[in-house]
Formats: structure tokens, sequence, C-alpha cells
């Protein structure tokens, strides 16, 4: 499945731009895309397997779930790539060392490096925009971190601005009592950790300037709900739309950690991940902006293929969307079978490494060398982007 394509650096004359929303807690997925070809899925989901005729079907046997209109929509448009059975080798069902392990891009080793940041590096290595990353949440996630590349964290963008209403030498002395604050008295004035600490000071003020013009610029018919992943969509699109040069943008949903409840809280969680996603990229096509940008949609594992009787505990073998107008729609590997002998351990088994997925949109989207990203050389899938 490997895929040999000259790197694409712009679409119609505009950066490719990339989306991350990440679904913390372990989506089931196995509920998300329905196997109703699987003659095993309704023996092991008593409880919580959800009727065929209340599926949104999608063809060859596979449903989505019924929450999921807005996204069937897009699927139906070809705009949504389905990759079932995404995993990596000896998978981990802790959520905090599986999620590292996603940010990473290190299954095997510890890092502090996230795989964005080095992307961000990448897109950036002269560091000309501090805000070339940005993302929507509380705190910066560990997948866009990297030491000495700026990486901007919000959680509100009309409330965003750090110290903005300064100005000069009052902005200056705002930030060397910044410094003074987190850098121990034994450092030097010259030394690295304090020129750091500085230069992280700095990097926030003048993201914060740059990102404060994106709310008064903005103008859209469309209705967000005020749920925070709507409004966090919403802000993406204002910055996205302002025109600084933002290329990466990362947002979160959690809640998907269903030992019980499953039905009510699934449904209730991806009505909202469906909801926010079609009015993104309404908001973005009537603006003439949505070929330029791709969204990944990803949980840090699946869930176990036999129900608990009201939920479902963590597994591994989920799977993982990417959307966008300029995404080619449809399955990109083979459903895993939920027969007995084909389960890993009582999970689904991984069909392909999700650095496959990072590997394909980091070479074939944003035109760049995967292999020191994402730490190796891994297949990619072919022609999943019409570029």
């Amino acid at each position: 499945m490997v895929a040999e394509s000259p790197n694409k650096k712009s679409i119609k004359g505009k950066a490719p731009v990339f989306v991350v929303l990440q679904l913390s807690g372990g989506n089931d997925f196995l509920s998300t895309v329905i196997p109703y070809n699987d003659p095993y899925y309704f023996e092991f989901r008593n409880t919580v397997g959800i009727p065929e005729e209340k599926s949104l079907q999608i063809g060859n046997g596979f449903g989505m779930h019924p929450a999921m209109g807005p996204i069937k929509d897009l699927w139906d448009e070809g705009n949504v790539a389905i990759f079932s059975g995404t995993g990596y080798p000896s998978p981990d069902r802790s959520h905090f060392r599986s999620m590292d392990i996603w940010h990473t891009a290190e299954p095997e080793t510890l890092s502090s490096e996230g795989w964005l940041g080095r992307t961000i590096r990448d897109l950036d290595p002269d560091k000309h925009n501090v805000v070339t990353g940005v993302s929507f949440g509380s705190g910066l996630p560990r997948a866009m971190y990297l030491p000495g590349t700026p990486a901007i964290s919000v959680s509100y963008l009309e409330g965003y601005g750090l110290l903005t209403s300064l100005a000069g030498r009052q902005q200056r002395q705002a930030i060397d009592a910044f410094t003074r604050m987190y850098a121990p008295e034994e450092f030097d004035e010259a030394s690295v950790v304090w020129d750091h600490i500085g230069q992280t000071g700095i990097d926030a003020l003048t993201g914060a300037d740059m990102l404060k013009t994106a709310p008064p610029a903005y103008n859209s018919t469309i209705e967000y709900a005020d749920d925070s992943l709507s409004q966090s969509l919403k802000g993406i699109a204002q910055v996205h739309l302002s025109g600084i040069g933002t290329r990466i943008f990362y947002s979160q949903i959690g809640g998907f950690d269903v030992h019980g409840a499953q039905i009510q809280t699934q449904n209730s969680l991806l009505e909202n991940v469906a909801r926010s996603v079609r009015d993104f990229f309404d908001d973005l096509k009537e603006h003439d902006a949505s070929e330029e940008v791709v969204m990944m949609i990803f949980s840090e594992f699946g869930r176990r293929i036999k129900d608990n009787g009201n939920g479902t505990d963590h597994g591994s073998g989920g799977g993982t969307f990417l959307i966008g107008e300029r995404v080619k729609g449809g399955f990109y590997d083979e459903y895993p079978s939920l027969a007995p002998e084909k389960q890993l351990n009582g999970d689904l088994q991984f069909s392909h490494d999700f650095r496959s997925i990072y590997s394909t949109v980091l070479e074939q989207w944003l035109g760049l060398n995967p292999i020191p990203i994402v730490n190796g050389k891994f297949d990619q899938f072919e022609s999943v982007f019409d570029v």
C-alpha cells in the first residue's frame, strides 16, 4: 500500500492545513462504524449492539452510528476516509500510555517530543511564525510539544490575549517579571534557561497579538452550538480564515471511556462530534476555504469486542477518520474480523500501524518527509488525497 507521490505544498495556491480532533477516553469504534456483515457482532454485543435498521447504512454491510448523520452526509459526498483497525504492536490499554504513544509516535520508548511538534518544526524551521501550530483546549497537548518550537494553546479565542493591552516598555517589563517568576535565581540572565523562558513569554505575547485579530474579522452564517468542541472548531475556523498562516490545529473532546451507560453516553458524544465537524466544514466552504483543510479524528484505543453488560472496557484495534474536500472517501483497510480465533485477547486485531496514517498525511498532504517525524518508515495508503 505504499504510495510514491511528489510532495504537495499548496492546494490551488493555498498552503495545506491539518486539523486533529482527539476523542479522549477510548472511543468504541465497533459502535461508530458497525460491521453488520460480521456474523459475530450481535453475539458479542448483547446489550450495546446497535440494531442494523437504526444505523446509517454506508454500504457493504456497514453502518455508522445513528447519531452521526452530519458525518454520514460528508461520507455521501465522498469526503470521508475510514481506516478500520488502526493500532500498533503490543497495544497498551492504559489511557495515559496509549495516548502518549499516539502523541509521540514512540510505542517502545518514552519521549517528550510530540509528532506534531516535529511537524511544526519542519513546516517552519526558521520559526518565522509563532502560530504555525495552535491548539484549542486546556493546555498544550503532548503531540504539539517540542523544545524550542513555538506552539500556542488557546482555551477561548475571544478572551485570549495575555498582556496584550500592555505596550512597549510595559510589555517588556511584564515579560521580565514573567521570567523572574519561573527562572531560578542562580541562573544568570544570559543563561540558556533564562533565554528560553523569556522567549516563551515573547512568543506567547506575539501569538496573542496575532490571534486576537481573528474574531473581529470573522463573519459567518453558520451558527455553532455552545458546547466546548463546537466553540473550539469555530475558533479554528476563525484563525484559519484570518490568514495568519496556522498550518496545524488541535482540538479534543473527552468522555469516551464508556464502561457503563454506553448507549446514552456515546449517542450524545457522537452527535456532538458529528454536528460540530459538519458545522466546521460548512463554515469553511461558505468562505471558499475548505479545499486546503483535512481533519483527522482518532482515539487512543478501541474497546473490547464483548460488552460488559452495560458498556465496554478498554481494548485495541480502533479506527481513524480523515475528512475533507480533498479526501477520497471510502474504506482504506479491511475491517478486522470478530471471529474468536482472529481476536487479539478479546480485542480487534490492528490492520495497520497508526504511523502509516501519519506518514500518509505528512508526505502526501503536507509535503514533508515523514521518517524523522514518525521515527521510521511505514507503508503509506495510496490515493487518499485528490491533489
